[in-house]
């Protein structure tokens, strides 16, 4: 048995869990917050045979794909330099931990 920890905007996430759901997978899924652009994203837990693995992980690449954004500049008190121009970011993906587990139980 594995848990797998997947880290996906917020936006994505919708389309994540139907393509979950659709796929006969469960997700517990937890509001979290990045630090970088303090944008909004899901934390989903999702316990899997270890022979599913790769099918979770299909269904997270497919769904929570990265994408260009045009951002204001984030200024801080300790930059050196200021620049008004918006920059390009990559936003989306998703970030992954597969975890064994050793017992799994649903009470």
């Amino acid at each position: 048995m594995k848990l797998v920890i997947a880290i996906i905007g917020s936006d994505d996430s919708a389309n994540v869990l139907d393509g979950l759901a659709r796929n006969g997978f469960y997700a517990t899924k937890l509001s979290t917050s990045g630090g970088f652009l303090r944008a909004g994203n899901v934390t989903l837990l999702i316990g899997v045979e270890e022979s599913k693995v790769d099918d979770v992980m299909r269904i997270l690449g497919e769904f929570s794909s990265s994408r260009k954004k045009i951002v204001a500049p984030m200024v801080t008190s300790s930059e050196l330099s200021l620049t008004s121009n918006p920059i390009e970011i990559t936003v989306g993906g998703a970030t992954v931990f597969v975890i064994d587990v050793e017992q799994f139980r649903k009470l």
